[in-house]
């Protein structure tokens, strides 16, 4: 007898169903996945830091505390300490995503510890995480503001929470007035800017390109917002000036990347012809080089110099009220 055919055998089978969900979609499920052992990681190193805080907050050592001496109480400020703390792990994480990005469209290293590829997806994975993590810190900083307006109803405390974090222009007090507006300003930009990747192919990748240099304004808001407002580098003490350094390498690798960018239409040969492109571009890119040079240079005096904005700190605690909003 002979064996029965099977589709297979004749080559009627059909072809396996398609996936027919768009490819950019398909590319930030696979980012996400991608992106779990890097905001594992973002939660434990957010631990550690609300450990620390907490920690300083008991023993007496908090910078928070020496700026708003009312809130020397971890168990009842515990939201405003994890506000903190992710804010922190937030701006490392900013910090990372940022330095990738300008190793990838700068000059290329020597020597890479992992591929091009590699480097490519953990900057997409930590530009995911960098997000998660700034809302986190808004979202934290809200709760503590509804639990603290304790005299209002629930509807008016919600409301106050979410007005004071999220609507700019709202929060009135302080240096509050400029600093969370500097915050916001960076989460509004953050979230489509990093998403703007998963939908390049539909607005075009010069456009994509175009728009995703301005990420590092959101970096510059982020650190600009923590110097201003974030108690824990408010003093002129060493918390500051490592903040300043580590915008070193920053620097260092933007003015790389601005002098040799990877794409070689954005290098700057002479204006008008084909590889210095127009000269409103050609002129664009000279003072982007300029800027980065006077960067580098500014950082290296202030950290040198000791004059990095930081408060003298007061002999005696200064007498804050609980009522008034202040700096985190």
């Amino acid at each position: 007898m002979l064996p029965e055919r099977t589709p297979e055998d004749d080559g009627t089978t059909p072809p396996p169903a398609r996936d027919r969900r768009p490819a950019d979609r398909i590319a930030l499920r696979a980012d996400l996945r991608a992106a779990l052992p890097d905001a594992t990681a973002a939660v434990v190193v957010t631990a550690a830091v609300f450990a620390f805080f907490w920690a300083r907050m008991e023993s007496g050592d908090s910078a928070t505390v020496a700026v708003m001496p009312f809130m020397d109480d971890a168990g009842t400020y515990w939201m405003y300490l994890l506000s903190q703390a992710f804010g922190w792990s937030g701006l490392l994480w900013a910090w990372g995503t940022v330095v990738l990005g300008l190793l990838l469209s700068g000059p290329r290293p020597a020597r890479l510890p992992v591929s091009r590829p590699v480097l490519e997806r953990w900057h997409r994975t930590t530009s995911l995480t960098t997000m998660a993590l700034m809302f986190a810190h808004a979202l934290m900083f809200a709760a503590e503001l509804v639990r603290y307006e304790a005299q209002l109803g629930w509807a008016e405390r919600l409301w106050a929470g979410f007005a004071d974090t999220f609507v700019p222009g709202w929060y009135d007090s302080g240096t509050g007035r400029i600093a969370i507006p500097l915050g916001q300003g960076a989460l509004y930009l953050a979230v489509p800017l990093g998403l703007l990747f998963y939908v390049r192919h539909r607005i075009g990748a010069n456009t994509w390109r175009r728009l995703h240099r301005f990420v590092i304004v959101v970096y510059v808001l982020s650190v600009w917002h923590t110097l201003l407002y974030g108690t824990n580098v408010w003093y002129g003490e060493w918390p500051r000036t490592v903040l300043w350094l580590l915008q070193l390498p920053v620097a260092v690798l933007l003015l790389l990347r601005l002098l040799r960018p990877a794409r070689r239409a954005e290098r700057l040969g002479a204006p008008g012809r084909s590889e210095g492109g127009s000269l409103p571009d050609w002129a664009v890119r000279a003072v982007g080089r300029v800027v980065a040079v006077a960067l580098v240079v500014g950082l290296v005096v202030v950290v040198a110099s000791g004059h990095d904005g930081g408060r003298e700190r007061p002999a005696e605690p200064p007498a804050t009220s609980p009522q008034a909003h202040e700096p985190e």
